[in-house]
């Protein structure tokens, strides 16, 4: 077991992580990708993804620390009729602790979960004060509830990370969580047509292609999604950009 040293450690490690991405012109899918990775592994969890809510009050998928299709899959069907939605409807964390016993809740969801050997799944949501603007999911591969202590370390990442997004300092609010919630949405778009062409040029599986476009990206000091819409319409190629992400983590 982690001891309450180990534990602190991690925890003000997953907090510097998450407050130094939000720079004064943080990029918001970095944020979220690195939100999703520090609560994984502050949990213990083997996976984790992000959804935030759409003009439309559909979730959709932001972040996810795999970028697998049955990870994938498993996410989207959790934000149509899983535990993420609930969560997020509720503003209320939700901790399934034996998805095999969950009865019938969920089954195109929990089948899914199950067949990749995921037994339980916690849901942490986006919010502040009264605004909810999405959920996180956590997946295990051991039976058993969110403890207390863990449940309220991902809900302060996750608050704070919210926080980020939606800037109250900034006078025009609602403006600005629509929009800023609109640009997360569309990245995510972007960013799938670079993972696949990244892929398909350089052989390299949805991971390692997501890897080298954020190392690009840190590298050079531009937004995942710039270097993403770069690499779209092939004012970078797929192999300049391996070549070069390589060479920097030499």
């Amino acid at each position: 077991m982690m001891g309450k040293v180990s534990r602190e450690s991690r925890l003000n490690a997953a907090f510097v992580m998450v407050a130094d991405t939000l720079t004064a012109d943080y990029d918001v899918v970095d944020l979220l990708h690195t939100l999703a990775k520090v609560c994984t592994e502050i949990v213990s969890a083997r996976a984790g993804g992000l959804m935030l809510v759409d003009g439309g009050g559909h979730l959709q998928i932001v972040a996810s620390t795999s970028e697998s299709a049955e990870v994938v899959e498993i996410l989207q069907l959790a934000a149509g009729a899983g535990p993420c939605l609930d969560c997020f409807a509720a503003g209320e964390q939700i901790s399934v602790s034996d998805l095999a016993a969950s009865g019938g809740q969920w089954p195109a969801f929990r089948e899914a979960a199950l067949r990749q050997g995921f037994l339980a799944v916690h849901c942490i949501p986006m919010r502040l004060r009264g605004d909810t603007i999405g959920a996180m999911s956590l997946f295990r591969t051991s039976l058993g509830a969110l403890s207390r202590r863990d449940g309220a370390a991902a809900q302060a990442l996750a608050d704070v990370a919210t926080i980020g997004i939606l800037q109250e300092r900034v006078a025009a609010h609602a403006q600005l969580v629509s929009e800023q919630l609109r640009r997360a949405l569309e990245s995510r778009v972007v960013i799938e047509q670079a993972k696949g062409a990244i892929s398909q040029g350089n052989g390299t599986s949805m991971d390692e292609s997501f890897a080298l476009l954020r190392r690009y990206a840190r590298n050079h000091n531009l937004t995942i999604r710039a270097v993403a819409a770069d690499v779209t319409d092939r004012s970078l190629s797929v192999h300049a950009l391996a070549d070069a992400s390589r060479c920097a983590s030499l």
